[in-house]
Parts: structure tokens; sequence; C-alpha cells
């Protein structure tokens, strides 16, 4: 079983909420299910708060019989390795999926948009393709609590991103005939940010439900 998972188990046979265990323990409700969910790890006082509040041991909260034996710092120091690498990939796997989606919009229009309807492109593209992709992406931000309070530049990011999303629309392709420069719609970005704004509190609110449980 997995440490976060041995956590958790230990705080719902002691009958309390995240919120319980986390206002005793003195830290956010975010903090306790970061650690249940292993996307960090609780430092090794932290560890003694919950062996007293969950009334287990230290042995049994943090260690399966048959593990290996070592000292609870290189127990606590390597978990945290293991944390922050799986968390840095998956980070690094989002903005590169969203730039990915992004760039093919611009791709796919560049080789297409003279065979094909370009104004219904252009409106699946802006009103669909990438208005979802901002919000799934915010999301999981806010899920998972990426970037701590910086995460809220998420959605100016997007909306900027949102506000270039007119280069692939029929009045690009008009554009492109006469070979001029099209300027980013930035009346747009007000959408793109609300919509990443969205994400990110909808990714809270599934996290702070998730937590009560």
């Amino acid at each position: 079983m997995e440490i976060g998972a041995m956590i958790r188990t230990a705080r719902r046979k002691a009958n309390l909420s995240q919120e319980q265990a986390a206002e005793t323990l003195g830290v956010s409700r975010q903090t306790v299910s970061n650690w249940e969910n292993g996307k960090s790890y609780p430092d090794i006082l932290s560890v003694i708060r919950m062996s007293d509040l969950y009334s287990v041991s230290l042995d049994r909260l943090l260690k399966e019989e048959d593990s290996v034996k070592q000292t609870y710092k290189e127990y606590l120091e390597e978990s945290t390795n293991v944390v922050k690498s799986n968390e840095r990939k998956s980070k690094l796997i989002l903005v590169l999926t969203v730039l990915g989606i992004w760039a093919l919009s611009f791709i796919a229009f560049l080789l297409a948009h003279k065979g094909v309807d370009d104004t219904g492109y252009g409106l699946a593209l802006t009103w669909a393709v990438l208005p979802v992709t901002f919000f799934v992406s915010s999301f999981i931000i806010g899920k998972r609590d990426w970037f701590g309070k910086w995460k809220w530049l998420a959605g100016l990011v997007f909306g900027l991103m949102y506000a270039m999303s007119g280069s692939v629309s029929s009045v690009a392709a008009a554009n492109m005939e006469m070979r001029s420069v099209m300027w980013p719609d930035f009346g747009k970005l007000p959408i793109g940010l609300l919509v990443s704004i969205a994400g990110i509190v909808a990714g809270l609110l599934a996290e702070k439900k998730h937590g009560k449980e």
C-alpha cells in the first residue's frame, strides 16, 4: 500500500475528515489532501502528530511489515524525491499538451485553409477546441493545487493564447492572401481568462469535495 493511502486509511479509521485532521495538525486541508494523494509528503514532525491523532504507531502508519528497513529520515527523503519527480513530469506533460494542441491548430489551418470551409474551422477551433483545452488544463491545475498562488496567472496566459486564436479564423485567410500581419484579438482575452479561472475554481471545489470524504 502507498504511504498516502496508509495515511488516508488511518484518518478514516479515526473517523476524522481532512478538515478536522488539518485543524488539529496545524496545516491546511489542501496539505492533508496532498499527503493522502501522494502529491507531497509530510515532515517527520507532522508524521509524529498524525501518529498521536490517529492512535497508530509510526511503524504501522508509514511502513508495511515486509518493507525494507530504513531510518525515517531516509524513508521520508526517498518518498519526497519520488513525489517531486512525478509532479514535475506531470506539469511538463500538461504544458507540452496545451502548447501542442495550440501549435497544431495553427499548422492544421495553414495546411487546410484553402481546401475547407475556413469559417467553420475557425468557429470550431475558437469556440470548442481551445476553450475546452484551456478549461480542462486549468481544472487540473486547480485540483492539484499546482504553482501555489501563481496558479491564477494561468488565466492570463490562456487568455493571451486565446486572443491569438483569431489568427486561425477566416479573417486570417484573407490576411494571408494579402500577406499582411494579423495582430492578436485582445477582445477575446477576457473570454480566455474567464474560461481558465472557471476551470481553476472548479478544480479547487472538486478537490475540496473530495477532501470531505
